[in-house]
């Protein structure tokens, strides 16, 4: 091999060496970028903070100031109630005992505790007191009035509180009209619902201040 031509293989040879250790420092580098945690990554970290309720868990709650004199536990709870057929569950509520009594009287516990997927405006005892006491005397030795005015309170639905406003017929052949919003509804233009929303195994409740009363 002649002088010149060692000469030119020998610069080959440095020049491909000099190549491959550039590559080598190439892939050291990015293998080395790969690597490292990226500090933009920190935030999507999962959070410990509890998820906020949904807007359906929220519409599904009772609402209403006078929710808060329903008793926290037992049988008359909310709990409670919602085990329980819609007579029954009214008898264990303090707030509704005129209406269970009015409702015995008529003999119309079996027929709301059988009926499937009803809605009760259920007067409070205070609703029953506004009632001077020699008519609502009159309205109880009534029976065939009372179950008039008792059927008139119910709505062959269950009607959520968003799709209360508006028109709904009851059992009395009559309907009842209510309107308002959000946590504050008034039925037929004068009782207002205390406590809305009320679960039982058969019906939806919304407790109302004022007894209703159907079209002579």
């Amino acid at each position: 091999m002649s002088r010149a031509t060692r000469r030119t293989t020998f610069a080959a040879l440095l020049a491909a060496g000099a190549l491959t250790v550039g590559l080598t420092g190439c892939s050291s580098d990015s293998s080395s970028g790969a690597n490292a945690a990226p500090v933009a990554s920190a935030p999507a970290m999962a959070s410990s903070a509890p998820a906020p309720a949904s807007a359906a868990a929220v519409a599904d709650q009772p609402f209403g100031a006078a929710c808060a004199a329903v008793p926290k536990d037992g049988k008359g709870s909310f709990s409670g109630m919602a085990a329980d057929p819609v007579a029954t569950a009214a008898s264990n509520n303090p707030l509704l005992s005129t209406l269970v009594a009015a409702v015995k009287q008529a003999g119309l516990v079996d027929t709301l505790n059988s009926a499937k997927n009803i809605t009760v405006f259920a007067p409070t005892n205070d609703a029953f007191a506004k009632i001077p006491k020699a008519d609502l005397d009159a309205l109880l030795a009534d029976k065939a009035k009372l179950t008039k005015v008792l059927t008139y309170h119910v709505a062959p639905e269950r009607i959520t509180p968003a799709a209360l406003p508006g028109d709904h017929a009851t059992l009395e052949g009559g309907k009842v009209t209510a309107t308002g919003s959000g946590e504050d509804f008034t039925v037929n233009g004068n009782a207002k619902v205390l406590c809305g929303n009320v679960q039982t195994s058969n019906a939806t409740v919304h407790i109302v201040d004022t007894v209703l009363m159907p079209a002579s």
